[in-house]
């Protein structure tokens, strides 16, 4: 019965190495889940869609955020300068969280820069990563 719990991890662990076939895949659908959630925010700032409370004229800083979060979630939704363009809203997210979240408390679950934490670790990682398959980079030779 001792090795009977070696045999279950090592099944285990051979089930999951099988999956790794499959990363670029999966790194494609990080992607570009990531990036349409992160387009509704865009939207939201530029065409009050869906519907905020927050609506109203946008100043530059806001204007700013929004177009890069529209554009920024197309190019990245479509795999296009998938490396740039997650290096520069990596950047905007952090300054997000430290000018608008930040200064509302120290806890991000309190402060409500979950989001914007999440969004600039994924930027982040997409930077080294690439976008995965199903990206037009793929055929840019990017």
């Amino acid at each position: 019965m001792a090795g009977s719990g070696g045999v279950k991890w090592s099944l285990m662990m051979t089930v999951f190495d099988g999956l790794a076939k499959y990363q670029p895949q999966a790194l494609a659908v990080l992607r570009i889940m990531t990036a349409l959630q992160f387009m509704e925010h865009g939207t939201q700032k530029l065409f009050n869609f869906p519907v905020s409370d927050h609506a109203g004229a946008l100043s530059g800083l806001s204007l700013t955020a929004g177009i890069l979060e529209f554009a920024g979630g197309i190019l990245l939704v479509l795999g296009l300068f998938t490396r740039p363009v997650a290096f520069l809203l990596s950047g905007e997210m952090a300054i997000a969280y430290f000018m608008a979240h930040m200064p509302q408390g120290f806890f991000p679950v309190n402060n409500g820069g979950d989001a914007a934490i999440s969004f600039c670790f994924i930027f982040l990682y997409l930077v080294f990563a690439g976008p995965g398959a199903w990206a037009i980079d793929n055929g840019r030779g990017a």
